[in-house]
């Protein structure tokens, strides 16, 4: 394996001097410009927070990925997307639900369950569901952030230098034209704007560092109080910074890490490192090993990490795999304001895990858990328990909770309708909570929902599992060489989908089958049918999605490209 290398400063002498000056400053109460950084010679406004709204209380969401966004824009430039670019974590995240909550909460984390009957749209056999309603009793105007220790690796590989495209999708999912003072712009430059929106969020008692990787890992800034910090000479330093060089993400991460050793343990801090790249590793990343083992150490020594993802080439098979850790999410961003947006939204919540190592055991002769939707560690579960390494909180909006869903699709074994749900959770504090609540599944016929949340997640859930059979069979007809045949038909209904093999990346353009082309039009009624009786028009994103394959020319010689 490479050698991992710090670079500290063009020479040892100016190092130590600037160490002896930010003394002498610290002593006068002068703001310090602590940046280390000078960039080589390879071609390589400031925002304002927005305040939070406080009212009632907050909700909770599981940890992993907080879009879909690469699935929505593989589509939108016409390219398959990949199998993993929607996950229902993902796709959860993008909605409000009504998470079933029948009694005031006053923990911090109470489960509301609720279940559901219904008919597969096309094999008219019958499922069962029951969603885990994710509520918490802590009020928003209650709710504050830990101080932060927060450090924040920045990619500037020579990837970073492309442009983004055109268009992306806004929070809402809707299909927006890239902001003029975005336009032209490199990954690069619009990720140091979205930095320095980002350090608008930190407090005078929050401590900031700053990495910066391409093939070698640099310290630009060491970890240091924000209220010893000029943060307005940081900004400026970040907004030269240039792109240049490979992709050797593995540096960056072991320097922040080596930023969190030796500080002293203290609970009223939140260690958090922000990681943000294209993701697209080049050097010493052949296996996930490297990364993915010094971020799951770190966790263990409560330092956690959110993953960034500048532009649509995020790599999110290596993310999906890396947010099943604990404390760890990811997002993707697609324009400086987007970025903005968000961070003004969500920036206290994303780095503010709450709830972990949550565990629920169902105890029934009558029902066992077929699978789990909405948890990056959904491939967990057993016929008895579902695991959720980590909740965040989540905003609420007139009494629906933001991706406040966790749905489990159920086998019948026997009439029996009685379970008892068991559920033990750790908090920040490393305190064990338990609780049980015994549950009744009345016997109902087909169409019976008890409320409108978990008539969403079943919805979203067939409308995922459709897209992902879509997306699987495609590539496995290019792969193989062979027609494609769809895995969803009315003998065995929308199905889990399963991947047989590990496809190779590839850039390959959008197409539909004629099979897929009339399962879309099928679906696409029942999907229109769902949304007028749950009463949510943002779900009309989704059947832009549909018109938009439906409509789509299919070519069988369309060429395609490796990556």
């Amino acid at each position: 394996m490479k050698k991992r290398t710090i670079v500290y400063g063009p020479v040892i002498v100016f190092v130590i001097s600037a160490v002896l000056l930010a003394c002498i400053f610290s002593l006068w109460g002068e703001k310090i410009d602590d940046w280390q950084y000078e960039p080589g010679p390879s071609p390589m406004v400031l925002y304002h927070t927005a305040p939070m709204l406080m009212e009632g209380t907050i909700g909770l969401s599981a940890g992993g990925a907080k879009d879909i966004n690469n699935f929505r824009e593989n589509i939108k430039n016409n390219y398959l997307p990949l199998l993993t670019d929607i996950t229902y974590e993902g796709l959860f995240y993008s909605y409000f639900f009504d998470t079933g909550e029948k009694e005031k909460c006053t923990e911090l984390f109470c489960p509301s369950y609720s279940y559901a009957i219904t008919e597969d749209p096309f094999s008219q056999k019958v499922e069962y569901y029951m969603a885990v309603g994710l509520n918490s009793g802590i009020r928003e105007s209650d709710f504050e952030r830990k101080k932060l220790n927060l450090v924040i690796v920045l990619d500037i590989s020579g990837s970073m230098s492309s442009s983004f495209d055109e268009y992306y999708y806004d929070k809402f999912g809707n299909l927006m034209t890239i902001e003029p003072e975005d336009s032209g712009m490199s990954k690069m430059e619009i990720a140091n704007h979205s930095v320095v929106s980002l350090l608008s969020h930190l407090t005078e008692e929050d401590r900031l560092g700053v990495v910066l990787y391409n093939d070698e890992g640099y310290l630009a800034k060491p970890l240091r109080s924000v209220s010893e910090t000029d943060m307005e000479a940081i900004k400026n330093h970040i907004l030269e910074i240039n792109a240049g060089g490979g992709t050797y993400m593995s540096a960056g991460m072991e320097i922040a890490t080596g930023l969190f050793e030796g500080l002293p343990v203290d609970e009223e801090y939140e260690n958090r490192i922000i990681f943000l790249t294209d993701a697209m590793p080049n050097i010493g990343e052949t296996k996930k090993e490297g990364l993915l083992g010094m971020t799951e150490k770190n966790a263990e020594s409560h330092v956690y990490t959110t993953f960034i993802g500048i532009g649509v080439d995020f790599n999110t098979e290596l993310v999906e795999y890396i947010t099943k850790i604990r404390g760890a999410n990811y997002y993707a961003v697609h324009s400086s304001k987007q970025f903005k947006e968000r961070m003004d939204e969500e920036f206290e919540y994303m780095v503010t895990p709450l709830v972990f190592n949550l565990e629920l055991m169902l105890e029934s002769s009558g029902y066992e858990i077929e699978m789990v939707y909405g948890s990056p560690e959904a491939d967990e579960a057993t016929g008895q328990l579902m695991k959720v390494n980590t909740l965040f909180p989540s905003k609420k909006e007139e009494g629906e909770t933001k991706g406040g869903l966790i749905l489990l699709k159920l086998k019948k074994l026997s009439p029996d309708g009685q379970l008892m749900l068991r559920v033990t959770y750790e908090d920040r504090k490393g305190v064990i909570h338990t609780s049980e609540e015994p549950v009744v599944f009345q016997e109902r016929d087909a169409e019976f929902f008890e409320n409108s949340g978990i008539r969403k997640g079943v919805l979203l859930v067939r409308y995922a599992n459709l897209m992902k059979n879509w997306i699987n069979d495609e590539r496995k007809s290019i792969q193989e060489g062979i027609p494609v045949e769809p895995s969803v038909n009315t003998e065995v209904g929308i199905v889990i989908c399963v991947q047989l093999g590990e496809w190779e990346r590839q850039s390959i353009l959008l197409r539909v089958s004629e099979g897929y082309r009339e399962l879309f039009e099928t679906f696409k009624e029942y999907f229109i049918r769902e949304m007028r009786e749950i009463g949510d028009e943002t779900l009309e994103q989704e059947l832009q999605i549909l018109d938009k394959l439906i409509t789509h020319g299919y070519d069988i010689g369309q060429r395609h490209v490796c990556i």
